[in-house]
């Protein structure tokens, strides 16, 4: 399965979701809630964001090479090949 990394926000009812659903189906997944970082941090994480989502919106799933923006089941599933 391919690697997958989401850039999330603690409170985001739609990052909650994908989360959930990824859970569910067993996948492994790294996860960054960009809202809790700080300072600099948090903005050099949003500039890495907008390298795969320029509009910076949440969340934002890379699966090996494709990214996803927003709980979008169906791609994700297709993505994951699940």
């Amino acid at each position: 399965m391919a690697p997958v990394k989401m850039y999330t926000l603690s409170g985001c009812i739609h990052c909650k979701n994908t989360k959930q659903f990824l859970n569910e189906n067993g996948v492994k997944y790294e996860h960054i809630d960009v809202d809790l970082l700080s300072g600099e941090e948090m903005t050099a994480m949003i500039e890495e964001v907008k390298q795969y989502n320029p509009a910076a919106t949440f969340p934002t799933i890379c699966i090996g090479s494709k990214v996803i923006v927003g709980f979008k089941r169906d791609e994700i599933k297709a993505a994951l090949g699940i």
